[in-house]
């Protein structure tokens, strides 16, 4: 059986997890600045096999509106190429020879509007995700309780605890969220 301090740092560590998950899935969202990361998630066409494009290709920000993908096989251009316009990044890749660069466009507002429907919806499954690890959790103190391993004061010790980490983890998804729509609305 595992002690109510194994469970907590448990419970940290699988929040904790979320909350770099939603900042992973955050950066990803297009803003009016390039950023490596709008490409971290895309794969390519390489010699026939999908291919993260990070693991082919480096990427750079030589200005803040461009982004640079040099990719270090001069024959996976074409299929880095490919890949970007097949994404839905909505972005349009410019090739001279080995170099391929991306110019962001300015987001109008409706699309800003959409961008921050999809932050939102990405806060809230985050929301869920950490909720779901607090039920987790709050089995197995539960569990605990009835085997007569815990007392029912510490068990409402730890549950009072438990919504405390909880609480943390959440507020930190949604100061994400809300930093990410303010990047998202700046002009």
């Amino acid at each position: 059986m595992a002690s109510v301090q194994e469970i907590m740092v448990e419970t940290e560590v699988r929040m904790g997890k979320s909350v770099d998950a939603l900042s992973r899935d955050l950066s990803a969202i297009r803003t009016g600045r390039a950023s490596p990361a709008l490409l971290d998630n895309l794969m390519v066409d390489y010699y026939g096999a999908p291919t993260p494009l990070k693991q082919i290709a480096s990427i750079s920000v030589p200005e803040p509106r461009v982004l640079m993908v040099q990719p270090w096989d001069k024959q996976a251009v074409q299929g880095v190429e490919k890949g970007i316009l097949k994404s839905d990044l909505g972005l349009v890749p410019n090739t001279d020879g080995s170099v391929i660069r991306i110019v962001i466009p300015t987001l109008t507002e409706e699309r800003r509007r959409d961008l921050v429907r999809v932050v939102k919806g990405k806060v809230e499954d985050a929301h869920v995700s950490a909720r779901n690890v607090r039920r987790d959790s709050l089995e197995k103190l539960r569990a605990e309780e009835r085997n007569k391993t815990i007392s029912k004061d510490d068990a409402r010790r730890a549950q009072t605890q438990l919504q405390q980490i909880t609480d943390a983890h959440v507020s930190r998804m949604s100061a994400l969220g809300r930093e990410k729509e303010a990047e998202v609305m700046e002009v």
